[in-house]
């Protein structure tokens, strides 16, 4: 089964890679701006045509398109989560249009969320900023193109090699250079939103299962923890794992405008586990100990100092 990965350079994008590469049969082609990839590709910049060759090459059974921008000014963000997804579609209309794509989605598509009801696929969409409003429109992409497609609206990832441009993967990166003692202090904004966090790895696994599943698939299905987590609970978790005994100071300046703007945020996972038979694996606490250890951290000595 020949399988195109896009965006495989990437956090999620690399822990997929390695997941897809263990499904027997399985032959992957990886696709990128890198000139060393299989498929030389920028879906910000190029046009469907650019791509139409590459993918009648490789005659892709399943893509997997997990190519996005987390950052960035609007236009960044809409030329890569929207226009994106909307050129790949094109392209594998023309090229491959019986192949699965599998396209990685956000749960920043919901917006705010209510405080005890887990959104579910059908629910509404009202994304806060710019970065949820770009992957809904990549979204809408992917579910109107007529493809064999299914987008996985992934909650907030975690797991080894989390990138610092995410909350857990900056904590650890602070908590590395922070000390060890007693008089260490670890500042950040305000800890007080609540999220759904997923092992990346975890979504490595919907996506191995939803490039093997047969028959068509919803055109949206959750993959998140299926729980709310106090973003305060997961950095002394972390800080817990990371051997961290000074003081943790919460400045409300350094908080973010979306943890103001969605305080509460978790997915109902049921559709996936009906679909796909997924569910999350990997408690929160499994999740941030292989964070810390990829990171590579190691107990503390004698003296309390931080072996790296």
């Amino acid at each position: 089964m020949r399988i195109l990965v896009l965006g495989a350079s990437g956090y999620l994008g690399g822990h997929v890679v390695e997941r897809l590469r263990a499904l027997p049969g399985a032959r992957l082609s990886l696709g990128g701006r890198s000139p060393a990839a299989d498929v030389t590709a920028d879906l910000a910049r190029d046009r469907p045509r650019e791509l139409v060759s590459a993918l009648a090459r490789i005659a892709p059974a399943a893509v997997v398109n997990c190519a996005g921008a987390t950052g960035g000014d609007a236009v960044t963000l809409a030329e890569v989560n929207a226009r994106g997804p909307a050129v790949l579609c094109a392209a594998l209309r023309e090229a491959a249009p019986r192949a699965r794509l599998v396209h990685l989605g956000s749960a920043a598509e919901y917006g705010p969320g209510t405080p005890g009801r887990p959104v579910t696929e059908s629910g509404a969409t009202a994304p806060a900023g710019p970065y949820g409003a770009t992957k809904l429109a990549g979204t809408v992409a992917v579910t109107a193109s007529g493809l064999d497609a299914v987008v996985l609206r992934v909650g907030n990832p975690v797991g080894p090699g989390a990138p610092r441009t995410g909350l857990p993967g900056r904590v650890a990166a602070l908590l590395a250079d922070a000390g060890r003692g007693p008089e260490a202090v670890l500042r950040l904004g305000d800890l007080s939103a609540y999220r759904d966090f997923v092992d990346v790895r975890d979504v490595a696994e919907a996506v191995a299962q939803a490039v093997t599943a047969p028959g068509p698939l919803p055109p949206v299905l959750n993959i998140g923890g299926g729980r709310a987590v106090p973003v305060r609970d997961l950095v002394r978790t972390l800080a817990d794992a990371a051997g961290f005994r000074g003081r943790i100071v919460e400045e409300a300046a350094g908080g973010s405008a979306r943890s103001a703007d969605v305080s509460w945020q978790c997915s109902d996972v049921t559709a996936a586990r009906d679909a796909l038979g997924w569910r999350p694996a990997r408690s929160l606490e499994a999740s941030l100990a292989a964070l810390w250890a990829a990171a590579g951290a190691r107990s503390p000595g004698p003296e309390g100092a931080a072996a790296r």
